[in-house]
């Protein structure tokens, strides 16, 4: 019995298996719960505002990093389509947690920020509604601080959804580029 045949490391790479598709979905849907749960984790409580910006001056560089490793990584990953996909199920979803556990420490600090005191799910489904674009006007941000995090969402929002999309296309053409060259 022989083994597999397998042609140079550089052949362009097979479609993905069932199983490979398989497994990446599964560990898309693993980070997003892991992310949920951590933002339910994370002790969410300060006096001051002063939490909530440290949080975002620190979680946005830090998001950008995130987003920067997943670009190399679809670039080298066997199947760059998958791992982008993969890669959008972590960036996505942090960037969105990132704004609801902002939201969360300026509501603490603040209750009059917004229209209701916020919950981490209030909060969560804030984010939600302000990133569909939807706006129910539940819930709005009455202080100038909390308009500006939520203004600046709204700009986020917008450059996530064009430029990181983008950028995930344009690391999956290169990593098949790479691929395909001998």
């Amino acid at each position: 019995m022989t083994g597999p045949v397998t042609g140079p490391a550089t052949a362009p790479a097979a479609s993905p298996s069932a199983r490979e598709v398989a497994l990446s979905v599964a560990r898309s849907v693993l980070a997003v719960v892991l992310l949920v749960l951590v933002y339910l984790a994370l002790p969410l409580q300060t006096a001051d505002g002063d939490g909530a910006w440290l949080l975002f001056v620190v979680g946005l560089p830090a998001l950008v990093a995130v987003v920067v490793w997943q670009l190399r990584a679809i670039v080298e990953a066997r199947h760059p389509a998958l791992r982008a996909l993969e890669a959008f199920a972590v960036a996505i979803p942090l960037y969105l947690l990132l704004f609801a556990a902002v939201y969360v420490l300026l509501s603490a600090a603040s209750p009059a920020t917004f229209t209701t005191p916020l919950t981490r799910v209030d909060a969560l489904y804030f984010t939600m509604t302000v990133f569909a674009t939807v706006g129910f006007g539940d819930i709005t941000p009455l202080s100038q601080t909390g308009r500006v995090l939520v203004t600046l969402q709204m700009v986020g929002n917008l450059l996530v959804l064009g430029l990181l999309v983008r950028s995930f296309l344009e690391a999956v053409r290169r990593g098949q580029r790479r691929r395909q060259e001998p």
